[in-house]
């Protein structure tokens, strides 16, 4: 007879599978750590049990709008309660699970009997948001100055401020098993695609995490293609540009303890125009917008084609040209591509370390380093100075991506490119660019198209992709979107100017 041993998996308990406890427990169970405090109040009527951690509360709340007003009345039931304490969040409950939940978010627990299964909790947690700053990463010279904090209240209040409607919507849902972190969906009903809204909802409440520190989290575990290194979605600082794209019908994330709001659907295109965009003139937002398109394709594929050119192709570099390649690579002792990841590797180095250090310091570190560096290494015969002009280039027109995200998705790629242009020269570049291609084609976000309006062709879009057109040209609402209602205003009634002798 043999005996099998039955080995049991041993998991966490889910937010759906938490074990049912009364407020006794949950007081018991808040005894056991030292911040927790469970006391009596002594009041003229009647005295009362509180528990609450003191790590998490306001004394002066709990002394001023709690303690004070309870000392002189009389009171029965915890409803009573509520009509003397001056604060509007409190709530009565039996379940030991919201008293444990609530007691961690700053609540206080009042009990009329120490065993007493009906309690009320009372909001008394500390403020301790820092205050509403410029944007740091989106900074803008024309245009508002407000950019999100830490706490999801305050950045609702700042995007509900700019979009006083009551179309505007917000669903709230709390994702991690142990952070029990707040999250919130933003829309607005009559605009927004009900298929977009309904995606997003079932992401994010479908999230399967212990801890969730930043809405980065959340932005990657509801993409649509998570091997991709491409950024599906947009995050940004700054309320107004949230604002501005719920007007177009889109769907925002906010989650609690993040400055970062999380946008949704989105296209290629707009990861390269600022929202700066908006308050220059047309005329110059489309030449900056070019000039990123043109900036990023540089970044790209200038050493990929240095390599390329000087490995396979050197009877197509012109004649005048050639002599001064000759001259710079004369003293070189590696071939091309050794050369070209020497420096991109450098460059590489010379960004971590400036991000890694403080501020003034990583800034020195960057330049200061750059320049050492680079002159020591043309003097040392280590690369050519023509590369090392390419290589700055590339790395300073890799900054002009608007979003952080990608501009990291292009110091990524630009190595492939490398590697390829070592192998089969041009032919391995449009090889590779054609994969890529074929890779963006297949992306969604949202289940939209990456690469729209290119593809599929959405012509009425391009006036705010590629160029910026004036704001009267823009009557209808991206197309790739679908949303309910694609008519922003009458282009008729835009056009026509009004002299003053007209009226109103």
């Amino acid at each position: 007879m043999s005996w099998f041993s039955i080995k049991k998996r041993l998991t966490l308990p889910t937010e759906n599978e938490t074990k049912p406890m009364t407020i006794q427990e949950a007081i018991e169970d808040g005894m056991t750590s030292s911040d927790f405090e469970h006391r009596i109040i002594v009041t003229s009527y009647k005295n009362l049990w509180v528990s609450f951690y003191g790590t998490l509360i306001d004394p002066k709340k709990l002394h001023n709008d709690v303690i004070k007003k309870l000392q002189d009345h009389q009171f029965h039931t915890p409803e009573d309660l509520r009509t003397f304490i001056s604060i509007d969040d409190t709530k009565l409950t039996s379940d030991g699970n919201v008293v444990a939940d609530s007691l961690m978010r700053g609540y206080a627990c009042i009990q009329l009997e120490e065993q007493a299964a009906l309690c009320i909790l009372v909001a008394i947690q500390t403020d301790d948001n820092r205050e509403i700053t410029i944007p740091e990463v989106e900074f803008s010279v024309i245009g508002p100055k407000e950019s999100f904090v830490e706490g999801i209240d305050t950045n609702i209040n700042l995007v509900r401020k700019r979009i006083p409607v009551p179309d505007l919507k917000v669903k709230e849902y709390t994702v991690g098993t142990l952070s029990r972190t707040r999250v919130c969906i933003m829309y607005i009903q009559s605009i927004a695609n009900e298929e977009n809204v309904n995606t997003m909802i079932e992401r994010v409440s479908s999230i399967q995490f212990d801890q969730i520190n930043d809405s980065s989290y959340i932005n990657q575990m509801i993409e649509d293609q998570t091997n991709s290194p491409f950024p599906q979605f947009i995050d940004t600082e700054r309320p107004d540009r949230v604002a501005a794209l719920l007007a177009e019908g889109k769907v925002i994330v906010l989650a609690d303890g993040s400055p970062q709001a999380i946008t949704g659907p989105t296209t290629l295109v707009e990861f390269f125009s600022a929202f700066e965009d908006y308050f220059l003139s047309w005329h110059i937002a489309t030449a900056f917008r070019l000039i990123r398109l043109f900036a990023v394709w540089f970044s790209i594929f200038a050493t990929p084609l240095y390599v390329a050119v000087l490995t396979y192709h050197a009877e197509i570099i012109p004649q005048d040209l050639l002599a001064t390649l000759i001259v710079s690579r004369s003293q070189i002792p590696f071939p091309p591509i050794l050369e070209a990841l020497f420096l991109e590797l450098t460059i590489e180095l010379l960004r971590e370390a400036g991000a890694r250090l403080p501020t003034k310091v990583g800034q020195t570190i960057g330049i200061v380093g750059g320049i050492v560096i680079g002159t020591a290494a043309v003097e040392a015969g280590l690369t050519s100075n023509v590369l090392l002009i390419i290589v700055a280039l590339a790395a300073l027109a890799s900054f002009t991506t608007p979003v952080y995200r990608m501009g990291n998705t292009i110091r990524l790629i630009r190595f492939p490119y490398i590697f390829a242009s070592q192998l089969w020269g041009l032919v391995g570049l449009a090889i590779l660019f054609n994969f890529m291609l074929v890779h963006l084609l297949t992306i969604t976000s949202l289940g939209r198209p990456y690469l729209a309006p290119l593809y599929p062709t959405r012509l009425a879009d391009f006036k705010d992709a590629f160029f910026r057109m004036p704001f009267n040209f823009q009557s209808k609402r991206p197309i790739h979107l679908q949303t309910k209602n694609n008519v922003r205003f009458n282009k008729r009634k835009a056009k026509k100017k009004k002299d003053i002798d007209e009226g109103i």
